[in-house]
């Protein structure tokens, strides 16, 4: 219990950079209209780059502590910071 009070505390805190605030800006987003987390194929689309481009921004996310993961587990993407600290999703 006590971990995931110190990981959101973490979250809530943490510091991130401007491609990582619109990655986290997507996720929030896409949660709230499709009621879903995106696959990272959804990444892909919309920030147009590479799988591995989106997995590996996934992964920096998740040991920054601003979103967890369940390793095999399809659109299993939980956010860990509070919307009001996201930036506007925007295009690039």
């Amino acid at each position: 219990m006590n971990q995931l009070l110190d990981r959101e505390a973490t979250a809530a805190t943490a510091q991130f950079t401007a491609k990582q605030g619109q990655y986290l800006a997507f996720i929030w987003a896409y949660s709230q209209i499709d009621g879903r987390a995106p696959a990272e194929a959804d990444f892909q689309r919309y920030f147009k780059v590479t799988a591995p481009s989106v997995h590996q921004m996934l992964k920096t996310l998740d040991q920054l502590r601003l979103i967890e993961k369940q390793p095999g587990v399809a659109r299993s993407i939980k956010l860990l910071v509070p919307p009001q600290r996201l930036p506007i999703l925007g295009l690039d």
